[in-house]
């Protein structure tokens, strides 16, 4: 699928209301990754899985935030935190790659870093998201990654955006929840300072997620 096809604009949209939903969505044919952890079978079980080691490997380089926006990834929002289940951190998103209607490994549509104290930033994991209609459009089944499902959020919906799948990959900071739930206990985003970038005003919605710039 040509990239491009769906506007910037639009996928600034998603993005942000992925992230301030707190991706609180159904995972396809398997149970919920709460943020308790519950058991699945599968690489989530397994922190130094296939794709855990993948994703390390594609997001490597980009351990430096710097060399992240040189290659097209951009910060757009503040920290990301739930006042009872720990924390996702700062999101670098690559447009490009959210508009494509495409998933690899090698090319996650987010990366995600921890703020530690003096301003610097650790790279903890990646995102992968794309728009339902543009998957659904190419393929007969929904998307997983190296075996792992990714999770549905239907439309409509609180958001008001198109139907997405999206799937959250702990590569760097291995969490005693699994590898691929939504909140990670041990990321905070106290002390985190103003982000100046610019940020779209999402929906926290119900279930009392906040932004810290």
């Amino acid at each position: 699928m040509t990239r491009g096809r769906i506007a910037p604009a639009v996928a600034a949209a998603v993005v942000v209301a992925v992230v301030a939903g707190g991706w609180s969505a159904r995972p396809l044919a398997q149970n919920d990754h709460s943020h308790h952890g519950t058991a699945t079978s599968g690489p989530d079980d397994h922190p130094h899985g296939a794709l855990v080691q993948a994703v390390r490997q594609a997001t490597e380089p980009l351990q430096d935030p710097a060399f992240a926006q040189a290659v097209g990834y951009t910060p757009i929002f503040g920290c990301v935190s739930g006042p009872d289940r720990g924390a996702m951190g700062q999101h670098f998103v690559n447009f490009s790659l959210v508009t494509d209607g495409q998933l690899d490994a090698a090319h996650p549509e987010l990366v995600i870093y921890e703020s530690l104290p003096g301003g610097h930033l650790k790279l903890t994991g990646a995102e992968f998201l794309v728009l339902k209609d543009q998957w659904d459009a190419a393929h007969a089944a929904p998307p997983q990654l190296m075996g792992q499902l990714f999770h549905l959020n239907e439309a409509p919906n609180r958001y008001r955006l198109p139907a997405f799948y999206s799937l959250h990959v702990w590569a760097w900071k291995e969490n005693p929840f699994g590898a691929f739930v939504n909140w990670h206990p041990h990321v905070s985003c106290e002390g985190v300072g103003e982000d100046t970038a610019p940020m779209p005003p999402p929906d926290p919605g119900p279930d009392g997620i906040t932004m810290k710039k």
